[in-house]
Order: structure tokens, then sequence, then C-alpha cells
């Protein structure tokens, strides 16, 4: 029997093979991101919200503790159903500290560069093309600006996303299942995506079986998720709908305005900035793209509707998460076309050189020497209060603030819209009057500080370039 046309190149599909021709790029690149996001969280750029809340879950987690997050006021688990969280906890039990997240998304989103160069010599392309396609991945904005973007789980999904198409094109059950299950572990809208990827290999890859398991597990795990685990949880799906405006905000009045007034989804979607996220998702890799060779993209249809339908912006740029499940399939497109020399561009070095000037354009290097010094002025003030705080009590401060001391059960940032008794139950204030962070302001910084200056409860116990640290006296 003729072998399919993946398995002849049998040789390039092992996900376990060594890929030494690209380690010097995976290695680099991992180096680059990890340090890149350790100088932004040393800035203080990094946020409260998510990276404090992922730290403090994971850190609770690690403790033996239920990862009831202080930030959101409810189980982690009933956020997203992410229990990818458990995994990682284990690396804090070795040492508690962020960088484990920083590192494991530099890893996460660098290795990925070694599945796009075994699909794209299992596609077909030479090995000097294969890894030119590694360096168009690498090269990516989004790659770069996401690792810059606090943390999130979602970038474990990225390359397991990538694993589970080489396992199914190389009939690698066991690799499979396992890329799938832990995609479906980084987050409940992932399910989505793998039952679409379950369609898109029943359909145009024929790969019934693992078609199917893609399938069933995708919209099993999607139900289960949202139905009984995050409710069970304390959360609720229903919250992220305020994103999506005119569509209502309860699953059962978007269906209503759907079934009513269905032309709302059509005035949804064809918008100027759904029509500028567009552009700016397929400009990188334009040189690529060609109609008879789209079909990978049924895996991210899902996605891609969240993301066009929403009203938020955060959901229609290369800066946030919300775009890292269509990548592997854009690639996976774009490599097809090149090996069928369908692509506008086929010299690697041409291609190589489109994929740096898109990345020099739109990824956001620039905010080293810009908006991530901002806070300079009070960056050693800030430190040397952080170090005034001995005990793992409870602390209120300013967003930015947050993820360098979410190790503790406690921790809230400030709120303008706030009741002045909720400092109250804080054992630790901690206020920058110059930057007050995200939902603060300085006036409200300031009165605060009045106020505390004033109550007999609290002592000051720093007091330097506008940063003050105030401690009850009571604790």
């Amino acid at each position: 029997m003729k072998q399919p046309i993946f398995n002849q190149f049998a040789r390039h599909q092992l996900p376990f093979q060594k890929v030494a021709p690209i380690s010097w790029m995976v290695g680099g690149s991992a180096l680059v991101l990890m340090v890149a996001s350790s100088v932004r969280h040393l800035l203080f750029q990094s946020n409260g919200w998510d990276l404090g809340i992922f730290d403090q879950a994971v850190y609770l987690i690690s403790q033996g503790n239920p990862p009831m997050s202080s930030l959101l006021g409810f189980h982690i688990l009933g956020d997203h159903a992410v229990w990818m969280f458990y995994p990682l906890a284990i690396l804090y039990r070795l040492y508690p500290s962020v960088y484990w997240l920083f590192g494991v998304q530099a890893i996460a989103l660098s290795g990925g560069a070694i599945p796009t160069r075994q699909l794209a010599l299992q596609a077909g392309l030479t090995a000097a093309q294969a890894t030119a396609m590694a360096g168009v991945y690498l090269l990516y904005p989004l790659v770069f600006n996401l690792n810059l973007f606090d943390f999130h789980p979602e970038v474990i999904a990225l390359p397991a996303l990538l694993w589970a198409v080489l396992a199914a094109r190389s009939q690698r059950m066991g690799w499979f299942c396992f890329a799938v299950l832990v995609v479906l572990g980084c987050k409940e809208a992932l399910a989505l995506t793998v039952a679409a990827m379950g369609i898109w290999l029943l359909i145009f890859e024929k790969q019934r079986i693992y078609g199917a398991i893609a399938l069933g597990s995708g919209i099993l795990w999607f139900m289960i998720a949202t139905q009984i685990v995050i409710p069970h949880f304390g959360g609720s799906i229903e919250r992220h709908l305020a994103m999506y405006g005119a569509l209502g905000s309860t699953f059962p009045e978007v269906a209503r305005q759907l079934l009513h007034r269905p032309w709302l989804l059509l005035t949804q979607i064809f918008t100027i900035a759904n029509l500028i996220y567009l552009c700016l998702l397929f400009a990188p890799v334009l040189w690529g793209i060609s109609l008879p060779y789209l079909a990978p993209l049924v895996a991210a249809i899902p996605q891609l509707a969240i993301n066009l339908l929403t009203t938020t912006p955060a959901q229609k740029d290369l800066i946030h998460q919300y775009s890292l499940p269509i990548l592997p399939f854009l690639l996976l497109s774009v490599m097809a076309a090149w090996a069928a020399k369908k692509t506008w561009i086929q010299n690697q070095r041409a291609i190589l050189l489109w994929a740096l000037v898109a990345f020099l354009a739109l990824a956001k290097y620039g905010y080293f020497g810009s908006i991530y010094l901002n806070s300079l002025d009070t960056w050693q003030a800030t430190r040397a209060a952080i170090a005034q705080i001995h005990t793992q009590g409870s602390v209120l401060t300013t967003h930015n603030i947050v993820p360098h001391l979410t190790h503790r059960s406690q921790i809230q940032f400030t709120l303008a819209n706030q009741s002045d008794l909720d400092r109250l139950r804080f054992e630790y204030v901690l206020l920058n009057i110059r930057h007050p962070g995200w939902m603060s302001t300085p006036e409200f910084a300031t009165d605060r500080v009045t106020q505390l200056q004033q109550n007999p409860g609290f002592q000051l116990l720093y007091q330097q370039d506008q940063v003050y640290l105030f401690k009850q006296k009571n604790t």
C-alpha cells in the first residue's frame, strides 16, 4: 500500500528527535524573552491584573492552600478553569518566585519554533526553508509582545497546538492526546479551538480518529468547564459577555438579539477596527497567503470570531493573548502554500527580511525606552518600601506593585471608587502618589495618604519620593 504523503517525511516526524539546526534560535529567543519580561517586571511595569492573579494562585497551590484569588474574589478555577496552574505549582514548591512563570512563558513561546520547523519539513519544505519558517514564527510580533504582557497560561497551549498537529500527521496517538490535554488545561475557551481543529483534521486532513478525538474532547471539556467547573468555583462565563456590547449581557439575551435582530452580527463584524485587526494579523505573513491553502484556518474560526465580535480593543491587536490560538494555523497555511510554490515570495532570505520588517514595525521593544521608564523616579523608593514588609500580612497597594507582593493570601490594588473604610482591613498600605497605578489617580492617592497620616490606628513606616508605607499598629 502506498504510504500517505506525510509519512514520506517520517524522518522529520518524531516529536522527540533532535533539532540541532535551530537549537540556538530557540535558546537565544528564550533568553531574550526571559530577560525582557524580567526587566519589565523589575521596572514595576507588570500588573496585578493578570500577573498578580496568576502568581498568587500558583503560590497558594504550592503552599497547600486553596487558590482563592483576593483580586478576583473567588477560586482561580472559577476564572477560566485553568488546571495547568497545579503542575506549575511544583516549580513554586522548589522555590516560590514569579520568575518561574516568566521562564515557562519564554520557553513555551520560543519552543514553538521546534514543531514549526518539523511541520514545515513534514509539509515538504527543504531544511533551510523549514528553518526559515521557524524564524518567521519567532519574528511574528505577537510572540514577543505577548511575552511582555505579564504571564498567561495560554502561552503553553501555543507549542502544544503545533505538537498536536505534528502528532496527528505522524500518527502518534499518545503524543496527540497529551498535547490536546495540555491545550485544554490552559483555558476553557481553547476547547473551542481544539474542537474546530478536530473538524479540520476530519474534513481536510482525513485524520478521522484524531479529528474525532479533538472534536469530542473539545466540546466535552467546554461544556464541563463552563457549566460545572467555573460556576462551582464561584465564576461565571457570562461575566465576559460585557465585552460584546450590543449583543447582550446574558446568553439568553444574546440568543434573542441574534434571532430578532440578526443584522447586529454584521454590524459587529464589519467595522474599521476589525479591518485594521485583520491587516495586523495577516501582515507579518502576507507574503505566504494563498486562498487555496487557507484550510488550516478552519481551526482558528472560533477565536477569530470571538475577536471580531467583541468591542474590546485588546482583542484586536498583536499585544494581548487573544490572537494566540490563531497563529499556529496561520503558519500551517503559509507553509503549505510555500511548499506548493504558491506564495508571493519564494526566496527564504526575502521571507525572513519581510518577517524582520514586520517585527520591527509591530513589536513593542520600544517600550523599554519609553513607557517602561516612566516610574524610574520612584523606583528606588518603591523597592525600599517593599523591603519593609516583613510579614505575609494583607496588603493594599498600587496595581503595578501588586505582582511584587502576591505571595500572601490577601492583596488588593487601590481603586478610585473604593470605600474609605476598605483600607482598614489591610495590615499594610503602600501608596505611590506620583504613579498611583491603573484605576487610581494622584488625587485619590494623596487623599488616602492624608487620611492614613491622621488615623491613629496606622503608623508610617517609610516615606521617600512620595512613596508611603503604612502599617496597622495592632498587627
